[in-house]
């Protein structure tokens, strides 16, 4: 029986020599969450759902006024993803670990200069979203949008580059104070068939939102939008992210990281996958008629 043993624990040695456990599901990931709530725990569990690695979980909102910056450190993880973007600038000036973020808006309005960042913004790149409108709307010729250049002047940016391609022109205006809304939505009137509403805090706001469906339901011009939660207040159609897919993203980007892959060859990127939602009872009130192709392809509010 004794030697059985022996004979055991060899074969155990040789085997642990031989195939030792990989890099990625030994790691340790710290996991900086700003807050518990759905988008950002189904963006946690996608990522799980790549990266099989330890997760120790940090949830900014639940610490008071600790120094998280210093919890992660004596974590010593080997790398540290951070989602939303409080978990983001709690984290950013830690430089000897590598941070992936997720779940944070805009991205490229922050500094690029920091080697040891990359992540998964929230964006979805406008020209999966203009080729996608133009497939629900064929009809859309001019589509509207209000935009901060300081928030989404980038994305604004490829959007105009990528117009073209699709046959829509995009008709935009700058604002840099919310109160100009009202005046600046109005001088689109006759001008545009369709409105385009963008993730940006200076254009979007209680107020300016309501505003804008006010005029959608007097004009009947289609209001596009980045989230579903409009559309009970009159959107037509929304482009949604997929959090746990974006998660899965940064599943992805981790792997490669403990993979041997430097961070700085891994690129910041967009979300890649887009939840299409469409509100047949807007559409049928505005006269729109959506092929049964895309009503295939999306999720439907207010109707079958």
């Amino acid at each position: 029986m004794k030697r059985l043993f022996l004979t055991l624990g060899k074969v155990i040695i040789i085997l642990s020599v031989m195939f030792p456990p990989s890099a990625v599901s030994a790691a340790g990931i710290a996991a900086v969450q700003s807050v518990n709530i759905k988008p950002y725990n189904n963006a946690l569990a996608g990522f799980k759902s790549v990266c099989d690695c330890k997760v120790k979980s940090f949830i900014v909102s639940e610490m008071q006024e600790s120094d998280i910056a210093e919890k992660v450190k004596k974590a010593k993880p080997d790398v540290i993803i951070a989602i939303g973007i409080d978990a983001f600038e709690r984290v950013r000036m830690i430089k000897d670990i590598p941070i992936v973020y997720l779940m944070v808006l805009n991205p490229r309005t922050m500094p690029s200069k920091d080697n040891n960042i990359t992540g998964v913004s929230m964006n979805i790149a406008p020209e999966k979203q203009l080729k996608l409108l133009k497939q629900a709307l064929p009809g859309i010729k001019r589509i509207g949008l209000l935009y901060d250049p300081a928030w989404t002047g980038n994305f604004v940016k490829k959007a105009k580059l990528a117009a073209p391609a699709t046959g829509i022109k995009i008709i935009a205006r700058e604002i840099r104070n919310s109160k100009d809304y009202p005046s600046l939505l109005e001088s689109m009137e006759g001008e545009v068939n369709a409105f385009w509403m963008l993730p940006d805090l200076t254009a979007v706001t209680p107020e300016t939102v309501e505003f804008l469906f006010l005029c959608s339901m007097k004009s009947g011009v289609p209001v596009i939008t980045f989230s579903d939660k409009y559309l009970s207040m009159g959107a037509l159609m929304s482009f949604d992210i997929d959090a746990y897919d974006i998660g899965k993203q940064a599943g992805e980007m981790v792997k490669e990281i403990l993979s041997g892959t430097g961070i700085n060859n891994i690129a910041r990127t967009d979300a890649r996958k887009i939840n299409l939602t469409i509100n047949r009872r807007i559409a049928k009130k505005q006269g729109i008629k959506i092929s049964d192709e895309i009503l295939d392809k999306a999720g439907v509010v207010n109707g079958k």
